[in-house]
């Protein structure tokens, strides 16, 4: 794979407390001119990116996070609140404590009212791998797969490890032949983003990848 390839699997990411418009502008005018996937921002940048770019970017953006605690109700306001601001991908945080608990049917009747209430736009779950055992990432891809979400995500990149190679592998190894996944946190070098894309990620939230390769090839 030629490393500009790369910028097509890339969400180019900027969620920090501290974002100012600025800083989203700057993310947004990096991700046109390299041609990336999306940009992924926080949701109350979502109505200003789209009048200032339109069809120019595909605008991504996270609810629940980073903790994945909040109540289903409030995920899905958030997400049908993010749509209507102009979002067409939605990051969702699983409930972490309920996948600890063992309560799946609860994480899977989630996800179910998560996906019904972004039907028609890209639904990723992001379940933060970092906190899990091989058994709970295993029975989470089932039920990705299940409630047909888009994508498996394997992390926020606010907890206490990021995407690694071997998650990737075992995301590969159960997930349904409908489900992509993305890597996520720590990606930061294009052999990072290869190792990834080799393992079998579809998608890469990173700030850092993109300008690297743009700076590779002056672009």
């Amino acid at each position: 794979m030629e490393d500009k390839e790369i910028l097509g699997y890339i969400d180019h990411t900027l969620l920090k407390a501290f974002a100012t418009w600025d800083d989203i502008v700057a993310l947004c005018d990096e991700a046109v001119k390299y041609g990336t996937a999306s940009v992924c921002i926080p949701q109350s940048f979502i109505k200003r990116v789209h009048e200032k770019y339109g069809d120019k970017l595909t605008v991504c953006t996270v609810i629940g996070f980073p903790l994945g605690y909040n109540t289903t109700h409030s995920k899905v306001v958030e997400a049908l609140d993010s749509i209507e601001a102009g979002a067409t991908e939605i990051d969702t945080v699983v409930n972490i404590g309920d996948v600890k608990d063992g309560r799946f049917d609860e994480v899977k009747k989630e996800l179910m009212e998560i996906r019904k209430a972004t039907e028609g736009h890209c639904l990723k779950v992001i379940i933060e791998t970092c906190y899990l055992t091989d058994e709970e990432k295993k029975k989470l891809c089932q039920i990705v797969t299940e409630v047909k979400a888009d994508f498996i995500k394997t992390s926020t990149g606010f907890g206490t490890a990021g995407a690694t190679v071997e998650d990737v592998k075992l995301f590969a190894q159960n997930i349904g032949p409908d489900v992509k996944i993305k890597a996520a946190g720590g990606i930061r070098t294009i052999e990072d983003a290869k190792a990834m894309i080799d393992a079998g990620a579809s998608r890469l939230g990173s700030s850092a990848v993109a300008p690297l390769i743009g700076a590779k090839y002056n672009m």
